[in-house]
């Protein structure tokens, strides 16, 4: 049971990135490889700068805004060199490996004896893993909100007409380039700050830890659309959290089997998301075949 619970807890803190990566994958419509770079980042940020002193929270934040700047860089190889959006996140990524080896200056740093913002919800005394749920179901609540009323807004509305249908957009007087800014931006930040969380749970940060994390986070937002679907936005952003935690909830299960060890888990993801992709086609084939034999 235990595992169950732990499974679901790391389900809610890794769907903040998946729901960090909706903005880009899913509003935006491009393929940022931003985030596998931004990820680390994040983390690297947070625990120099509690290791330097600062709170977490306060940490957390900063490492929040620095991850912004990514998606800046990110969106002006975009805007500004017309370099192609795939190309552009790889850029970014390539070039934060470097930029996170200098902030840590070493491959790892560890967060042993140190203050996180779990520590304030260590002191209630809850069972094993419901402090990182409680602290999970909270930020999941406040960033859930936010979203959804920002993209209620002319400006978010403006940001998904870009995605849409950026010549229509154009033609509406909406200024795309600062549309993709900001929701690079958006998305890098959110992304960061997962990488900030995680790395307080995980109790330290690694230069790699991005590598694959663009596979977790595609793999909840496919689960969550297959299984849940025709919905509004709102109800889409929380179906997100529910396919990051579904998606934990297999591996788990497929772990439990014996069959794979610890280190197939990206396999499995990648595994995980054909599956979840092919269904709606697999849908079809057998509805078409219904309607053939119908006939």
């Amino acid at each position: 049971m235990d595992l169950v619970i732990s499974a679901i807890s790391q389900g809610l803190l890794w769907s903040l990135l998946s729901l960090g990566l909706f903005i880009s994958f899913r509003i935006l419509n491009i393929a940022d490889m931003t985030t596998e770079g931004a990820y680390p980042l994040g983390a690297a940020v947070c625990v120099v700068l509690i290791q330097s002193g600062f709170s977490p929270f306060t940490a957390t934040i900063i490492a929040m805004l620095v991850g912004s700047l990514a998606g800046l860089l990110t969106a002006t190889f975009i805007n500004i060199c017309k370099i192609p959006s795939l190309l552009a996140g790889i850029l970014t990524m390539t070039a934060l490996l470097s930029i996170n080896l200098r902030i840590m200056r070493r491959p790892n740093l560890s967060l042993l004896n140190k203050e996180t913002i779990f520590d304030s919800f260590t002191k209630l005394n809850l069972p094993p893993y419901f402090d990182i749920i409680l602290l999970g179901l909270i930020i999941l609540f406040i960033v859930i909100l936010v979203m959804f009323l920002f993209f209620n807004t002319e400006l978010g509305q403006a940001l998904i007409a870009t995605g849409d249908n950026p010549k229509m957009a154009i033609s509406l007087g909406i200024s795309t380039k600062k549309m993709t800014t900001i929701g690079l931006m958006l998305s890098n930040s959110m992304i960061a700050l997962t990488g900030a969380i995680l790395s307080q749970n995980n109790g330290y940060a690694d230069v790699n830890s991005g590598l694959g994390v663009i596979v977790v986070a595609l793999a909840a937002i496919i689960i969550g659309e297959v299984i849940f679907t025709d919905v509004n936005f709102l109800t889409r952003l929380v179906c997100i959290v529910f396919g990051s935690i579904i998606y934990r909830l297999l591996l788990v299960f497929v772990l439990k089997l014996n069959v794979i060890q610890a280190n197939d888990f990206k396999m499995v993801s990648a595994l995980l998301i054909a599956i979840f992709l092919s269904i709606p086609e697999l849908k079809k084939l057998s509805l078409s075949k219904v309607g053939k034999g119908n006939k």
